[in-house]
């Protein structure tokens, strides 16, 4: 069986035609439909569409969240220090044909007025900066100035800027000598500070403890001195209560303790009268 060619030919045209006035547009996608290049639709939803072939073109853009990474700049700061810092920015498109109009749909057009004005904001907000107030909190004051500023510039191009941040502020070589060199000289000071605090702590324990220490001394001296006159007193006490017990007695020995410390050696030369104390009981001995 023969298929007429005109048959086929038909079938062919009409499924050319059918594929020439359908499209389909991705959930991730901002899309254009133009009738003889003028603009008639740019709310076109998800999903599968119609179009009239050769009358009607569509074109389609990316609608995911879109990153300008810049390259580093060196901006100067309030103390007129250069740093040297490396941005990103995270933009969507929001009006599609605002979009078309402002770049003529080119991404990269926007990448180099987005790029351009973030370096204007950049240079401005560094200027009123110190490199101190950038490492604590410049960075989130900047990033949301450059944010609310960068959205006004956004609204014409037809996009949102979601994002700005600043990924890492490097100091120039002389700038980091300089801050090294001064953050050292700050740490030498905290340290002589601190040290000097220490002795002066020590010499403060040291004095308190020497005070401690005489007093501790002079009261055992004084407690010593009165254990010793206690004991002298009870010995005093003990010699004489002996001694009143038996005084001829104590009398004779006490003499005899005399006699051995003068005449012990017997090379001593004493001096005398026979008729002295001393020989009392010598005397007493020779009468007996």
């Amino acid at each position: 069986m023969k298929i007429n060619p005109m048959i086929l030919i038909g079938l062919v045209v009409v499924f050319l035609v059918g594929s020439m006035s359908l499209f389909t547009v991705d959930q991730r996608e901002k899309v254009i439909v133009f009738r003889l290049g003028e603009i008639v639709r740019t709310d076109v939803t998800p999903g599968l569409h119609f179009k009239f072939p050769f009358i009607n073109n569509v074109r389609k853009y990316d609608g995911r969240i879109q990153t300008l990474d810049s390259r580093p700049e060196r901006f100067l700061t309030s103390e007129k220090k250069n740093v040297i810092v490396d941005t990103f920015v995270k933009w969507r498109i929001a009006n599609v044909g605002k979009f078309y109009r402002a770049v003529g749909g080119d991404p990269r057009q926007v990448d180099t007025r987005l790029n351009q004005f973030v370096k204007e904001g950049m240079r401005a907000a560094f200027s009123q900066q110190t490199i101190k107030e950038l490492i604590s909190t410049g960075r989130e004051k900047i990033r949301s100035g450059l944010v609310e500023d960068i959205n006004a510039l956004g609204e014409g191009l037809g996009i949102t800027i979601v994002d700005v941040r600043i990924k890492r502020i490097d100091l120039a070589e002389d700038v980091s000598s300089s801050v090294f060199k001064r953050m050292e000289s700050e740490r030498e000071r905290v340290a002589r500070d601190f040290r000097s605090r220490g002795k002066e702590a020590a010499e403060r324990i040291r004095a308190d403890a020497d005070k401690q220490g005489e007093i501790i001394l002079a009261n055992a001296y004084k407690e010593s001195q009165e254990l010793r006159g206690k004991g002298d007193a009870i010995s005093a006490k003990t010699y004489a209560d002996a001694y009143n017990q038996n005084k001829e007695f104590f009398g004779f020995y006490r003499s005899l303790n005399a006699y051995r410390k003068s005449m012990g050696s017997g090379q001593d030369l004493i001096v005398l009268e026979p008729t002295s104390d001393f020989f009392k009981y010598f005397k007493s001995e020779a009468k007996q």
